[in-house]
């Protein structure tokens, strides 16, 4: 377990940024994803207090709080309507009702966990997110970067007319992945996103017909496949996370070509 000598609920966002500076202090939301262990926190900084548990939706964005749950966005009609097979399903395995209701979006994004469902998902649309001191960074580029004591505000998606699709595997319906897949698509552009390889998520975008050929559709396949590494873990081998590849990839792409809906 772990021991908080000191617990405050920030005023505003640079009063939270200050505090976050010192090491041993830590931001908190749902509590889910701190690491469990013999740590002494010395001021938890709760965000509860900034307004920032909203989903706005504008013409061209959707803008998600960092404080919103996991179940926000599983239940968010806007989000699911613009992009089907996506959000909810990148989120309807983790745990259950009960966890999805407390971790928040900010720590599973801001975490850049390797086994990330949404940060998988979020990787395949035009998404960003917003730092108090950083400003506005692709999700792409936050993934890669190390983490820091900046302050993850909001997340931002792009709206546009993309088709997407969103599969795992389990070994059981709410353990964590062994593999995660996330596949979009607009006009002759191809998003591929593998994670839980164990590594974080990496991102393939590739050209290609939105109706590809026989060949075409295999050659999205392999070409997503040859640009990611897959590792070996207590979950799974190597070898298996590149078989698994290929049949996530292969169910994504039939069901957004068909306009269909492929279930875990």
């Amino acid at each position: 377990m772990f021991t908080i000598d000191k617990y405050i609920v920030a005023d505003n966002l640079q009063q939270a940024y200050e505090l976050n500076q010192n090491r041993r202090n830590v931001i908190i939301g749902g509590m889910l994803w701190l690491k469990m262990g013999r740590k002494k926190i010395g001021t938890a900084i709760d965000l509860s207090s900034l307004g920032l548990n909203n989903i706005e939706e504008d013409e061209d964005n959707f803008k998600i709080g960092c404080m919103c749950t996991l179940r926000d966005i599983e239940l968010h009609r806007g989000l699911n309507d613009c992009y089907p097979n996506l959000i909810s399903k990148s989120v309807e395995h983790i745990v259950g009702v009960q966890l999805r209701n407390m971790a928040t979006i900010g720590g599973s994004i801001y975490s850049r966990f390797g086994f990330s469902d949404v940060l998988t998902a979020f990787l395949s649309l035009d998404s960003y997110v917003e730092l108090y001191k950083g400003g506005i960074v692709s999700m792409e580029e936050y993934a890669q970067m190390p983490l820091d004591n900046d302050i993850l505000i909001r997340i931002v998606i792009k709206k546009d007319s993309r088709k997407t699709c969103y599969n795992s595997y389990r070994t059981s319906s709410s353990d964590l992945p062994v593999l995660t897949c996330s596949v979009s698509n607009i006009d002759n552009t191809w998003n591929v996103v593998l994670g839980a390889r164990p590594q974080k998520p990496v991102i393939t975008k590739i050209n290609a017909n939105s109706n590809p050929t026989d060949e075409e559709f295999n050659q999205i396949i392999s070409q997503a496949i040859n640009n990611s590494s897959f590792g070996t873990n207590y979950r799974g081998s190597k070898e298996y996370r590149e078989i698994l590849a290929h049949a996530l990839i292969k169910r994504n792409l039939e069901a957004i070509i068909s306009g269909g809906n492929y279930a875990n």
